[in-house]
């Protein structure tokens, strides 16, 4: 048991959600880039892991309209947890994701402090880099849906649409899903769990909690009005049983070791993919 005293940080839908994303993202990874190297050694084997070619797409449409299904759920829990009657401070307000003109000046004060001419940037409950790592997953998931789609269905897509757009749709969603994956396995990776303090891994997203101190540390701001608002004994809660640890460790280093697989084949396959 963690006896370092912890504060809520994720509730569960927030945490059932991202690992509801990393498996379907690493799945749609894995049967994509398959897929898309079939006619290499490589290729044949991972598409042969869901029974050959068919297979693979059979798996990659599914686990596609899962995500959409799960993506417009969670749209729809984003807008129920906004105060409609002042729905201009619930947006803006420090507890919400959206960019606000104090990111930029956090951003301004932080490359200050790396270059030594001045302090650290104080934090409210979000930083500008975990803001950033939201939204460039958010607007990537209504282009993959946009352009695979009518991939998914071409016949009845070619009744509405030029044959040639097909094709335009399939270098957008291929080009898509290759950034898609160089940014969460490089920078995501990076900024979830190799930054000082997270090393070797950011435990919050799967216990629900993290550590006062660190917060204290990075995100002072936050932690005051918590205790302005009288609430940090309300979030206030036990670290996860170690039984639990060894589980998400176990996972988290598992889709970790799958990413750097992939991100490692993508630069091995590179001159492939590029003209195919």
């Amino acid at each position: 048991m963690n006896d370092q005293a912890r504060i809520v940080r994720f509730n569960i839908f927030d945490r059932l959600f991202h690992v509801f994303i990393m498996v379907t993202f690493l799945i749609q990874a894995v049967t994509g880039m398959g897929r898309l190297l079939y006619t290499t050694n490589w290729g044949k084997t991972v598409v042969g892991l869901f029974g050959g070619y068919g297979g693979a797409t059979t798996v990659h449409n599914t686990v596609g309209i899962l995500m959409i299904i799960g993506f417009v759920i969670h749209i729809a829990y984003v807008l129920a947890k906004v105060e409609w009657k002042t729905w201009r401070k619930s947006l803006f307000d420090a507890d919400s994701l959206v960019p606000r003109p104090a990111d930029v000046v956090h951003f301004g004060q932080k490359i200050r402090w790396f270059f030594g001419m001045g302090p650290p940037p104080a934090f409210d409950r979000w930083t500008y880099w975990e803001k950033f790592d939201y939204w460039a997953v958010f607007w990537g998931m209504p282009l993959l849906a946009v352009t695979g789609l009518p991939l998914m269905y071409p016949i009845a897509a070619s009744s509405i649409m030029p044959g040639w757009v097909l094709n335009v749709l399939v270098l957008l969603h291929r080009a898509e899903a290759l950034l898609a994956m160089l940014y969460i396995f490089i920078i995501h990776f990076t900024i979830g769990h190799l930054r000082r303090g997270m090393f070797p891994m950011n435990e919050c997203m799967f216990a629900g909690s993290v550590e006062l101190e660190k917060e204290l540390e990075e995100k002072p701001l936050w932690i005051e009005r918590l205790q302005e608002d009288g609430r940090l004994e309300e979030v206030m809660v036990p670290g996860p049983p170690r039984w639990y640890r060894i589980v998400y460790f176990v996972f988290g280093y598992a889709a970790l070791a799958v990413g750097l697989y992939l991100l490692i084949n993508i630069f091995l396959y590179r001159n492939y993919i590029e003209w195919h």
